[in-house]
């Protein structure tokens, strides 16, 4: 009798002949049509004393023998490149948009939908991915993906004005949202469940590491060099990523035969491009306006119709059923909770000493780094603490360390120096680079091999759209404070009578000109009351992800699933 065994966890897709035995009963594998939406297929059970021996089997050679290196580990060095190489881009073009702005002669508003144009267009892609892995291959979707990034980032390069650069930047935001789901899927196909730790400690590189790097050497290409630089710059990686990939991962089989639901992408793409423009533009358009109104309508009927339509097709586009586990419940919200924090402080600490302190790119992208340079010891650590001891306590101690951390950015003001802030931030990034991966390791580790792709999917959804959501609303906050901030205090300066500032009365005296550094200064004081709200909401939001890291399994991973045989 034969065996059909599983390749990474997804049930092979044809039949086979089993050969048989006298007297025993057949073991049969379910056809791929038979098979139960959310569930893997799996053989009928025979009963133990009607089973023929099994043939001796040989060894899995994929984690690697004692004091040889596992064989995993240079094939998930390619795919951190991939990830790595994503995530860079997404916070190195924000240090150019003020260059590209006075290049093009745009306004403020306009060049934001270099960023924002982007955002819309990850949040349609990003669902459709885990239906491309299976249908195209994880290998050659890669391979594909890294090309196509690397061409649409030189078109970027050459973008002579704001609409062929707005154009070329969703065109690169279909690669760019294919790989990280496709990373991230083959990592969980990839690495045996008993190393899975360490494998995300080493991949959280491309996800950590990489925003807090970006802001440096995007400040360095912008100010000594050239901005195009910073979309070139993908053309040698993207390009050795997938000559590597072509030479170094394995073939995972591909599984035909599922047709692409239509109707469940329509409306997960309505709903996602709706909500992001929505947040996105809620504070120009006005959150009370028609257009923004009618935009969080669609948006929120389209994301119960997709929940309605996946649970009623046999072949869904993402499995809905994986929120039936609490553990990855539970994981997605605290890396919405994390991301969200991620992108408002690379956002509002270069925005404020930048703006405020006078700081040229390259020094604001400086004062960032060492916040990178501890995540970059501290993430592969957490990998191998997870492997230990389990999610819930690396999770509970890093995100009480990044909730002090956050609340100690609320004493942010004009005056502070610049070790303070990075002192502040340091700490931060040591609580979320020993919290991050464990958490995202716990939630999806507990699912079945056969829902990886689908929670692979959502977990970059959770990353991508939650981040830009949550920036959208701070900023939006931020902007009513510093107006409400700005009236109070203006209020407070009486232009006659006993209470009159005699130093107003004196620069007015010499001309409006003279009132300009008052007002600077008045302005920097707003902006930093507001940003100290903002760092309070966030420390607030970070303190609640410690009640729910309580929540997550703090048992040892296991073992219990065979990984894709290299070589």
């Amino acid at each position: 009798m034969t065996h059909e065994g599983y390749d990474g966890g997804s049930p092979r897709g044809g039949t086979k002949q089993a050969s048989r035995t006298p007297g025993a009963v057949e073991v049969i594998p379910r056809p791929a049509s038979e098979v139960d939406v959310g569930a893997a297929s799996l053989p009928k059970l025979v009963p133990p004393e009607r089973r023929p021996p099994a043939p001796p089997s040989a060894p899995v050679p994929a984690a690697g023998g004692a004091g040889q290196k596992p064989k995993w580990l240079v094939p998930l060095g390619v795919v951190v490149i991939g990830m790595f190489m994503s995530t860079l881009d997404t916070s190195i073009v924000n240090v150019a948009i003020p260059t590209m702005q006075d290049l093009f002669g745009v306004s403020t508003d306009s060049i934001q939908w270099v960023s924002t144009a982007y955002t819309l267009c990850l949040g349609v892609v990003v669902p459709a991915s885990a239906w491309l892995g299976e249908r195209i291959g994880l290998r050659r979707l890669y391979v594909i993906s890294m090309l196509a990034f690397s061409a649409f980032s030189a078109l970027c390069g050459m973008a002579g004005g704001l609409n062929s650069m707005i154009f070329y930047r969703i065109l690169q935001a279909i690669p760019g949202g294919v790989i990280p789901v496709t990373c991230l899927t083959i990592l969980y196909k990839m690495v045996p469940r008993e190393k899975i730790g360490v494998a995300m400690g080493l991949y959280g590189f491309g996800i950590i590491v990489a925003p807090g790097v970006g802001p440096t050497l995007g400040g360095y290409l912008v100010e000594y060099v050239d901005w195009r630089l910073i979309f070139y710059i993908n053309m040698p990686v993207g390009v050795l990523g997938a000559v590597l990939a072509m030479m170094i991962l394995p073939n995972f089989p591909r599984v035909g035969g599922r047709s692409f639901d239509m109707p469940g992408f329509a409306c997960i793409a309505v709903s996602m491009f709706s909500l992001l423009l929505a947040f996105e533009e809620g504070t120009t358009w006005g959150w009370m306006g028609y257009r923004v109104l009618i935009l969080l309508a669609v948006g929120v009927n389209a994301l119960a119709l997709f929940v309605v339509i996946e649970l009623q097709v046999k072949e869904p586009l993402l499995n809905v059923r994986v929120f039936r586990y609490w553990p990855l419940v539970n994981s997605l919200i605290q890396i919405s909770i994390i991301s969200v924090g991620i992108n408002a402080v690379l956002f509002y600490v270069p925005n404020f000493i930048q703006g405020a302190q006078g700081l040229t790119p390259m020094n604001s992208g400086l004062v960032l780094l060492p916040q990178a340079m501890v995540m970059m010891v501290i993430v592969p650590v957490a990998g191998r603490i997870y492997d230990k001891m389990g999610a819930r306590w690396p999770a509970v101690i890093g995100l009480a360390l990044a909730a002090f951390g956050t609340f100690l950015m609320v004493k942010v003001n004009v005056d502070m120096t610049r070790q303070e802030l990075v002192i502040w931030m340091m700490i931060r990034a040591a609580g979320i680079g020993l919290a991050m991966m464990p958490i995202m390791t716990g939630g999806l580790s507990v699912l079945p091999p056969s829902l990886a792709s689908a929670g692979s999917a959502f977990n970059t959804i959770c990353q991508r759209v939650a981040g830009s959501l949550g920036l959208a609303l701070l900023s939006a906050m931020s902007t009513v404070q510093q107006a409400q901030f700005m009236s109070d205090r203006s209020g407070l300066v009486q232009a006659n009578g006993p209470g009159t500032n005699p130093r107003i009365v004196s620069l007015e005296q010499q001309g409006q000109a003279a009132l300009i550094p008052l007002w600077q200064t008045l302005k920097n004081e707003v902006q930093a009351q507001a940003y100290s709200n903002i760092f309070l909401v966030l420390a607030v939001l970070t303190a609640a992800g410690v009640v729910l890291a309580f929540f997550l399994r703090s048992e040892k991973s296991t073992g219990d699933s065979e990984p894709v045989e290299i070589g």
